[in-house]
This record gives structure tokens, C-alpha cells and sequence, in this order.
């Protein structure tokens, strides 16, 4: 075996064979009937990104810059039309959330947060495993469900290792107990669905709505999204707790031993609002405040201003505004922020690039008309069964990639079938999402495996009743709750 096979895993080497020839392969082969040349093209780049984005061949990101080096080679684009894309205003949309995260991160404005959350909501068990998923949720909807995910759980270990006493030695995890079960996928669980809440909250919505505009020429507003998605956040959050603190992991205590200690300690620790928290926390409040109530706004000078405007202006206020004067330090300096994941916004044009070449080259529209036999299918149940399709495909797939791929497809399909395009698109983003089985399908998933208090098998039988939950939930909002929000029909 060559040393670089060596360092690959089986399903990567596949990938790097499969993806080249299936792509030469359908470039090759004779179109289908009524499908453009343009499009067969298109589609075969599709192929090889998908397989490249399952096999994870190459880094995800790496495989989102397919489409500027082979579009223009094809002739589907031009190269200056396709990079354009990547430069779409709504992938300032969440750079600038970005940048405002890692201000809040920097001065441990998130900690602070979450602790006073699960401080407030009480102290029995089930209290507190409402109080981390509500803190979890919330910051979720703001910085990425990965940095969630690590403050919590390592707040959560703190309690753990209080609750197990002398039974977890210093700077060892503490024998696995129901509580911390629930606790760990608690944590996790809220992340993923807080993040659904907002545009920024996680790629998907991001992807959707820039896909939405390229293609319907709609914009989706960050208030109008929240009106839609923060009561589906909401509820499927309360449910999860319900489930996970009442049918799957009942605790019969009535007051975690030296709960309230570790948060109060950690607290203490952190001590009074610092000067830099509360000017961070201004700009937020302000870049969020903006984001909800512009749309209330009859001023014509502002008229062009986006919500991704209000980020990069809330982002570029933490550059100027000072920490220290001093020193020379600024609530935000670059060595920080060139810390957010730019692989993130690398996977943003990409997707992004997919949808432009789905409609420049014809490929949406005849896709759309070989689904003509789920034409008689009744909208609730066709999308019932896309939720469901969507969210067992991303427990083993990227949620990006997933979106990614699909959103256009579902373009495509509604306008053959004359159906609302937004309930489908949006149905496949929202499921992305929500996939809740295995620790490779979310890294907040992940994260909490690592710790070593959840096992695989039990991840996988709670979280296939949250799949089932989760596509109930998807369904019954975008059909019912997203035309009335949105007032749509987009036919």
C-alpha cells in the first residue's frame, strides 16, 4: 500500500477515485432526453463535489471551489460570474455575526451568559438541565454551535465532578450517571436546535436564504426568519428537555449536591461586569436590535441598507471601540478575527456557486420536470417525507453540504410541480439541522461523545425519537406557520 493510502481512511480513497470517474463519466455519456449540454455539466460537477463532500476525500471546504475552476472550463460560466457568488452580501451577513462572536468569546461575555441562565432557573435536576439547554439554545442562535457546545459542556463537567464527590479524582471525568447523560445530550441537542432560531445561527439558514435570492430574487429578513423559526426553536427545545428529563432519564433528586456551589464559584471567579463585557454587550443588543426592528423603518436613506450591512457595521463599531486606550487595545484587534471559520464562508460560496450554475445552465428547471411523478403528491406529505429523508441523511453527511446540494434541486422541482418553493427549500434547510442520532453528524454531537459520558447506542435511541419529533415539528411550521409569516406563495 503507498504511504499516501496509508494515511487515508478506506472511504477516503474511494472518494478520490469514484468522485474524477463519475464526473469523466458523465461528461462523457449522452445527454438524457431534454436535458441542456450546459446542464449535463453541471450535474457532473455536482456528482463529484457530492462524493468528495461524503467520502470527505479532500477538505470540505477545498471541495467548495470546485465550481470556480470548472465552470468556466465547461462553459457554464464565466469565471468572473461564479467567484462572484463567493462574494454574495449574505456571506457578510454571517461574517460580520462572526466577528461579533468572537468579541463576545474574547471577553468571556458567553460564559457570563450562561451561567447567570442556569443560575436563575434553580437548582434540582431538572431545572438545571433547563437551564444549560435555555443558555445553550440562546447562544447558539448568536456564536457557532461548535464554541456552544465546548463552554457548555465544560460548565457541565464542573457540575459533574461536584455531583460525584470524591468518586471523580482531580482531572478525571466523573463516572457516568443518568443525569449527566441527559445533561451532556441536553447540551448537545440545544445547540442544534437553537442555532435553526436565527440566519447566523447555523449555515443552512444562510445558504437557504441566499439561494432563495439568487434564484426568486426574495429576500428573507433576520426578523422575518425569527418570527418563523424561533417558535419551532422554542418548542422542539421544551420538548427535548421534557423528553430527556421525564420519559428517558427521570432523576428522583430534589437538589443537585453542590450544584449551586459550582455555578456560584465559577461566577466568582469571573468576577464583576467587566468594562469591555458591557461595551461589547452594547453593540450587540444594538446589531441585534437593528437586525429585528430596520424592516419598521420608512427612511429612504436607508433603504439599501441589508442586514448584512447592520453586521459588518456592528463588527467594524468593535474595531474602533477601545478595551484599553492605554494599551492600544481594541474590543476587537485582527489577530482575533482572523480566527473565525473561514472554511464556513468558503462552503457559503460554494453552495452558492452550485445554485447560480443549477440556473444558468438549465439543470433546476429539468430536474424539476423528471419529478413530475410526486406531481399528485399532497404538499404535507411530500414534505414530510423530504424532512425525514433530509435529517437521516445528514446523521452521516456535512449539514452544509447537504443543504448545499439540495436546495437547488428543490428549486427546480417546485417550479416544474407549481408548488410554494420556499415551504420545500425551507423544509430541506431546517432538516439539516436537526439530526440528532450519532456523534458524527453534529459537532456538538461529537463534542459531547467526547466526554465520555454518553455512549453511541444511547445517543442513537434518544435521538432517533428527536429525528421523529424533529421532522413532525419541520412539517407541521413550514406548512402551516411559514406562508402566513412570510405571506408567500413564490409560485
Amino acid at each position: 500500500m503507498s504511504a499516501m493510502a496509508m494515511g487515508l481512511s478506506r472511504r477516503q480513497q474511494v472518494g478520490l477515485l469514484l468522485g474524477p470517474g463519475l464526473f469523466f463519466l458523465m461528461v462523457l455519456l449522452p445527454l438524457p432526453e431534454g436535458m441542456p449540454p450546459q446542464g449535463m455539466k453541471v450535474a457532473a460537477v455536482t456528482l463529484l463535489m457530492a462524493v468528495f463532500w461524503i467520502t470527505e476525500a479532500i477538505p470540505i471546504p477545498a471541495t467548495a471551489l470546485f465550481p470556480i475552476a470548472l465552470f468556466p472550463m465547461l462553459g457554464v460560466m464565466p469565471a468572473a460570474t461564479v467567484t462572484a457568488s463567493y462574494g454574495n452580501h449574505l456571506i457578510y451577513l454571517f461574517m460580520g455575526g462572526f466577528l461579533i462572536a468572537m468579541a463576545i468569546e474574547r471577553w468571556g461575555l458567553h460564559k457570563r451568559i450562561a451561567l447567570h441562565t442556569v443560575r436563575l432557573v434553580g437548582v434540582t435536576p431538572n431545572r438545571v438541565l433547563l437551564g444549560f439547554m435555555l443558555a445553550t439554545a440562546f447562544l447558539s442562535c448568536w456564536i457557532s454551535n461548535t464554541a456552544t457546545a465546548m463552554l457548555m459542556v465544560t460548565i457541565g463537567m464542573a457540575v459533574l465532578r461536584q455531583l460525584a464527590g470524591n468518586a471523580a479524582p482531580p482531572g478525571e471525568e466523573p463516572p457516568p450517571s443518568n443525569f449527566g447523560i441527559a445533561l451532556m445530550l441536553g447540551i448537545a441537542y440545544a445547540a442544534s436546535i437553537g442555532g435553526v432560531a436565527t440566519l447566523i445561527g447555523t449555515p443552512p439558514n444562510a445558504i437557504l436564504a441566499g439561494v432563495v435570492e439568487k434564484q426568486y430574487g426574495y429576500t428573507i429578513g433576520f426578523a422575518e426568519w425569527m418570527l418563523f423559526a424561533a417558535p419551532l426553536s422554542a418548542i422542539m427545545l421544551i420538548l427535548t428537555w421534557l423528553f430527556l428529563s421525564r420519559v428517558v432519564f427521570r432523576s428522583d433528586m430534589t437538589e443537585l449536591p453542590g450544584g449551586k456551589a459550582v455555578i456560584r464559584e465559577q461566577l466568582a471567579a469571573l468576577g464583576p461586569m467587566s468594562k469591555q463585557e458591557k461595551r461589547v454587550l452594547a453593540v450587540f443588543v444594538l446589531v441585534v436590535a437593528a437586525w429585528l426592528f430596520r424592516g419598521l423603518l420608512d427612511v429612504p436613506a436607508l433603504s439599501e441598507v441589508t442586514d448584512s450591512s447592520v453586521a459588518i457595521f456592528g463588527a467594524l463599531l468593535l474595531f474602533m471601540i477601545p478595551a484599553d486606550l492605554k494599551q492600544g487595545q481594541f474590543l476587537l484587534d485582527w489577530k482575533t478575527a482572523v480566527r473565525i471559520p473561514w472554511d464556513i464562508i468558503v462552503l457559503f460560496g460554494g453552495g452558492f456557486a452550485l445554485a447560480a450554475g443549477f440556473g444558468a445552465s438549465g439543470l433546476t428547471e429539468w430536474l424539476g420536470q423528471q419529478l413530475t411523478l410526486l406531481h399528485g403528491v399532497e404538499l404535507f406529505w411530500l414534505v414530510l417525507a423530504l424532512v425525514a429523508m433530509v435529517i437521516f441523511l445528514t446523521e452521516v453527511t456535512s449539514n452544509t453540504a447537504t443543504a448545499s446540494l439540495l436546495l437547488p434541486v428543490m428549486a427546480g422541482f417546485a417550479l416544474a410541480a407549481e408548488l410554494p418553493p420556499l415551504i420545500l427549500m425551507a423544509a430541506v434547510a431546517l432538516a439539516a439541522s436537526f439530526a440528532f442520532m450519532l456523534p458524527v453528524a453534529t459537532p456538538p454531537n461529537a463534542i459531547v461523545f467526547a466526554s465520555r459520558q454518553v455512549t453511541i447506542p444511547q445517543m442513537a435511541r434518544v435521538g432517533i425519537w428527536l429525528n421523529i419529533l424533529g421532522t413532525v415539528l419541520i412539517t407541521l411550521f413550514v406548512s402551516i406557520l411559514l406562508p402566513r409569516v412570510m405571506r408567500l406563495a413564490l409560485n
